[in-house]
């Protein structure tokens, strides 16, 4: 985060209403609970939208919705879920369309039937990988677009290490080569964004180096990666992306060493505001990991989990266990923590700032 995020005295913060404005963009004030809110993507288990999600979208207390696969049964099905989403959001407070996203990486790791249907690994086999890359980002665009989705967690920016290890298992990752990743990602982004769906860059610092079967969903991954390699090839996709104007980078939830011994990297400040934000320069939307990960198990429940992340910098809480109530769960934290001080009010609101920025973007 940036210098408006310092901290700020008790006293200031105790001077603040509880009303304010949030800006840009807002059809009015908003409280501390909507503002919380404009923080949170939810998921909800099967294929109808339930109605405690859209009544947060209703009062202005939801950034977004992710979907998997369970949410849709058919693009139709998807469609009326989406359809349903944006008219509650046409009654909310926050004039800027909702964040409606999935995983459509490609190959294995698609949430919507169809495109693309070639992984990136076997883009990057390609002899004209750069061309096939912004190919596959067409087409991934086009089918979220037409199913009423603005954002894909893809592309995956990971350098893998070895063959068959965690991020290659499933094909998911370009190549070897932290140039050609970086080339093939942003061929990727940029093809998508103009078809209007947003790109998010991940895993920052990189996922390239786990081990087969190391998977923070399912519990705590160290990746004992030195500094010069995680800097000198890690990273290295990460600035073409940035480059290229890539608006959301998630964070992964391993803990690196070099960087952080002590926490995954969506928790550290050393890692989201000193290498992403500081070093890196990225003035984007920075979105969690899923908040229910294993890996995040020694650092308490999800309102804990969802503070702790605001702490570190990171702007959007992506809670993402099919529960309807986790998000709520997360944006009551959030309001609390807000409230008492815990959470610095200016560096909260610059975060607010951003995501409804980016919003507005959108469609």
């Amino acid at each position: 985060m940036g210098p408006s995020q310092a901290p700020s005295s008790a006293s200031a913060d105790s001077a603040e209403p509880t009303r304010r404005t949030l800006t840009p963009p807002a059809a009015g004030p908003v409280t501390d609970e909507q503002l919380a809110g404009q923080r949170i993507v939810y998921s909800y288990p099967g294929p109808v939208v339930p109605d405690s999600v859209l009544a947060a979208v209703r009062d202005g207390r939801a950034a977004g919705v992710i979907f998997f696969a369970e949410n849709i049964p058919d693009t139709a099905t998807l469609r009326t879920a989406v359809d349903r989403l944006r008219e509650a959001q046409r009654q909310s407070p926050v004039a800027a369309p909702l964040l409606l996203m999935t995983d459509q990486e490609g190959g294995k790791v698609r949430r919507l039937p169809g495109a693309p249907e070639l992984s990136a690994r076997e883009v990057g086999e390609f002899a004209d990988a750069v061309a096939v890359a912004a190919r596959t980002g067409t087409e991934a665009g086009r089918n979220l677009a037409a199913a009423g989705l603005n954002v894909n967690l893809a592309p995956v920016l990971d350098v893998y290490g070895a063959p068959g290890n965690f991020i290659d298992a499933k094909h998911r990752s370009y190549g070897q080569d932290p140039a050609v990743v970086a080339d093939l990602a942003a061929a990727f982004a940029v093809a998508q964004r103009q078809e209007g769906v947003a790109a998010t860059a991940k895993h920052f610092p990189g996922l390239g180096t786990a081990p087969a079967g190391m998977n923070t969903d399912a519990g705590p991954v160290s990746l004992p990666v030195p500094l010069e390699r995680l800097r000198s090839a890690e990273e290295a996709p990460y600035r073409a992306a940035l480059a290229v104007g890539v608006p959301l980078v998630m964070l992964s939830w391993a803990v690196y060493p070099a960087l952080d011994a002590a926490r995954p990297a969506g928790l550290s400040p050393t890692v989201v505001r000193g290498e992403l934000r500081e070093r890196l320069g990225f003035r984007g939307v920075t979105v969690t990991d899923a908040l229910e990960a294993g890996a995040l198990d020694g650092f308490g429940d999800t309102g804990a989990r969802a503070v702790a992340a605001a702490a570190a910098g990171m702007d959007l809480m992506l809670c993402s266990a099919r529960d309807a109530d986790q998000g709520g769960r997360a944006a009551q934290a959030l309001a609390g923590a807000l409230a008492d001080g815990r959470l610095d009010r200016a560096g909260f609101t610059a975060a607010a700032a951003r995501i409804a920025a980016l919003r507005g973007a959108l469609r």
